[in-house]
Order: C-alpha cells, then structure tokens, then sequence
C-alpha cells in the first residue's frame, strides 16, 4: 500500500508551540535541494481562521516575509463572515494537494484544525458524500427517504422538511423558525439533536439536510461507518508539536499581550465596523440581531467575542479592558487544552488504527511528538507578533527540527523510520498514556458531520 499511496506531511498541534515555523524550515529544505525526487514544497493551510481575509494580528497569520517564499495555500482567501466547512475544505486540500504532487512537490498541511485534518486524511469519514438536493427535488428526494421519517413528521414539520431554508434563521430575530427546525431534528434523529442548543441553528440545518439529501439520519451514518475500517487517501507522516501546558500557559498569556500591542484592539474595530455594514448591505450577517453572532466565518475567532462589548461600548472602563484580556488568555488557554484531546483521542488513535490494519507498517501512517517545551527568547518583531519571529534556540533545533527533517528525509525515500518513543521524554510518556487508552477501547471511529464547525476558533499559531 505504501508505494501506491503518494507522500503527504502533516504539522499539527495546539496553538503556541510553532507549527509554521516547521513547516516553513522543511519545506525551505526540499526547495534547496533536500530531495532527490521531490523539488520543493508547498504548505496547505488547516487553520479554520486563517483562511479568512483580514484579522492578521488576532488569527496570527504567517505574514508574506515570514513565509520565506514558500507558497501557502488555502490561507487568506474567504470573506470575514463566509462559512467554510470542514467538508469544502476537504475538498479543497485534496485538489490542492493532487496539484502539489503533480508539481514533483511536497505538500506540507499546517494547522491546528485536527478535526480538518482527520477527515483530509481518511476518506471515508464524512457524511457530505451523497447527492446534494436542488431547487424543486423535494418530491425525489422525499420518495427516498423511509417511510418511517415520514410517519413522524406533522403537517407543520413535512412541509419544513419539504422547503429547507437556504440559510438558517436567527435564533434572536426568528425564535419560532429557530426552534421548529430544532423540533423537526428532534422528531427524525433525537441523539444527533441532544449535541446542540436549538439556538445553533446552522449545525441543525446541516443536520436535516444530509437527512433529507442521503435518506439516512447522522447517527445512522456514524454507525455504519463504526463498523467500517479507515481508508488512507496518503501515506502519511505527522508530526504533532506539543509543549508542557505549564509553559504553553504561560506562553499564550504573553502572546495575547503582544497581539494586544501589535493591534489587535484596532483589527477588532474593524471586523465589528465590517459586520455592522454588512448588515446595513443585507450581505453576510444578516440583520441587526446577527451583528453579534459569534458563529459566523471568523466572527468565531477568540479575541473578537471577549472584546466586542468593549468595543460596541462608548463607555470603556479600565476595568471591562482588563477583564477582556483575561477572558482572551482564558479562552486560549482552554481551546489549547481541547485540542490536545483532540489530537490523544481522535487523531493518534486513528493513526494507531491504520498502521495495525497495514500489518503495524509506519510507512502508512506515522506519528511523532516533537518536544516544543523550551524556552522562548523574544527577538525582533518585523511584523505581527507570533511564533515564527520568535529566537527558539539550540532546543527547537535539537528537539523539534533537526528530527524533523531526519525522519521526513527517510519518510520520502520510503525508508525505516525511528520509533516514536525514543524521540524524547515527552513524546515517551504521551505515548504510553495513549497506548494504555487504546487497549481499552475498541477501534476508533472518527464519524463527523460536515455540518459540525470547528470548535471556537483561537489565535492559531504556526
């Protein structure tokens, strides 16, 4: 399998400990000859903020010098309140990354979003692969699906079922339109329906149209593909950054100061006066209840909800200011906690699935800790303040990039490579954890819903 299957390199991990600067310094050895077959590189984005124009301080985006000429995809491409889900960005990774390979090139996937990424990596894990309804098919798309659906639903409901809005209603400005599209998921998949608030109107609409489009409820889906094994689209090796939380705490406090000082008040104002006029436009959000709708494109970032009472306040106190930056550095700190999980309970585990199917070959799908947790010297800020501006010293080049490198080498010439235990302490005692975990359960499944956002965005770090 691993012959068929062409190279990918994927760099995940929470945010703060220096996923883009990896990606940049590997992708920069390809480029200057590091490969006999491969030419260069090109990095894909797989930060759900990062993808939206603007807001470069407050989602720490790599800025043009920082990526040292390096292409980036899929980065700095969709409008503030556009929605981009993981399905479209599935899609779009793919087609870039066949792209990539035609060029004789590597593609590096750069992010935080492990939940992108899982579903770019297995092919058979999202629900989205079904036909997609059109204007006037309620009829064919109602003569497929089970009579028991039907049977369930009240006139109110069917005819709801029927005509699916096209964008989901505000639970502010339409409580009654809101709540019955929650009350249709309720009567047709009431397990799927119990994840949410019915005020989450969009992952309810979601919801009811893979129901309506594929003739099956979510939960029927996650359980079909339950008894299904993963399928590689790529021979895989990632690598997952990962740093002490004591000092990844105090790493993302300090960030959030310098984001503070770099201009992430004066970004805030602009997306806040962005939204307002948008609203006045009818595009985007949608009326005047929505301009605080903090699950739209990249409204969802951290930084945006915690200020924006501050800012949509002409009364500003020192306190509210104060209060606002803690519940930015509040937030950061626990979206980074979630992601961890994330990536021990979902991504690790998946990975752990497919090599034991291919007969326990890292030359499937590979997985490495690589050890961020040194210290960080402040060095010259250029441009926006992140990571990548960033002295990290004799450790980063010692634990995190040189290994890198190595095993990436041996990777693309499709060599042994090293057992992720020995890399270090770290990565030793993560992986036992997990091991011990995974003995315990049966083989993980990695179901999603397309409609499912990615959770609350934050300040990605590269």
């Amino acid at each position: 399998m691993a012959t068929l299957l062409r190279p990918l390199v994927v760099i995940c991990g929470a945010t703060g400990v220096g996923k883009s600067k990896l990606g940049v310094e590997l992708a920069l050895g390809l480029v200057n000859g590091g490969h006999s077959k491969w030419r260069g590189a090109r990095i894909i984005n797989a930060d759900s903020m990062q993808v939206h124009t603007g807001m470069n301080v407050t989602t720490n985006k790599i800025s043009p010098a920082e990526r040292m000429g390096i292409d980036h995809l899929l980065m700095d491409f969709k409008k503030p309140e556009e929605q981009y889900l993981v399905g479209q960005w599935v899609h779009d990774a793919v087609q870039a990354i066949n792209e990539t390979h035609n060029r004789n090139e590597v593609p590096i996937v750069v992010g935080g979003a492990s939940y992108w990424i899982q579903h770019l990596l297995f092919s058979n894990r999202l629900a989205s692969d079904g036909p997609h309804s059109l204007p006037g098919d309620s009829d064919r798309f109602r003569s497929a699906i089970p009579e028991r659906f039907i049977s369930k639903l009240s006139p109110d409901l069917l005819d709801l079922f029927d005509h699916l809005p096209e964008h989901a209603p505000s639970a502010t400005s339409d409580p009654d339109r809101a709540s019955l599209l929650y009350k249709l998921l309720q009567t047709l998949d009431e397990k799927v329906a119990a994840r949410w608030h019915w005020r989450e109107t969009r992952k309810v609409l979601g919801a009811l149209r893979i129901i309506r489009e594929q003739g099956q409820t979510p939960s029927e889906i996650i359980n079909e593909q339950a008894s299904t094994p993963l399928f590689p689209r790529y021979r895989t090796l990632c690598f997952c950054l990962h740093a002490e939380q004591s000092v990844l705490d105090r790493r993302l406090d300090e960030r959030v100061d310098d984001m503070i000082k770099n201009g992430l008040l004066q970004e805030i104002r602009e997306l806040y006066e962005y939204g307002r006029t948008s609203a006045d436009l009818g595009a985007g959000l949608r009326d005047e209840h929505d301009r605080d709708d903090f699950t739209l494109g990249i409204f969802q970032s951290i930084g945006y909800k915690e200020f924006y009472k501050l800012i949509s306040d002409p009364h500003v106190s020192e306190g509210k200011f104060a209060d606002a930056v803690e519940q930015t550095k509040h937030s950061t700190r626990k979206y980074a906690e979630r992601q961890v999980a994330w990536l021990w309970n979902k991504l690790l585990p998946a990975i752990h699935s497919v090599t034991a199917q291919c007969g326990g070959k890292s030359s499937v799908a590979a997985l490495y800790i690589l050890d961020t947790s040194g210290k960080l010297a402040v060095g010259h800020k250029e441009h926006v303040f992140d990571v990548s501006s960033l002295a990290l010293g004799e450790s980063w080049i010692s634990n995190v990039f040189q290994p890198a490198r190595t095993i990436m080498n041996a990777f693309l010439n499709e060599e042994e490579l090293p057992d992720p235990m020995t890399l270090s302490p770290l990565a030793q005692a993560v992986l036992t954890n997990v091991n011990k975990a995974l003995r315990s359960v049966v083989v993980p499944t990695l179901t999603a819903l397309t409609v499912l956002p990615t959770p609350s965005a934050v300040p990605e770090e590269r």
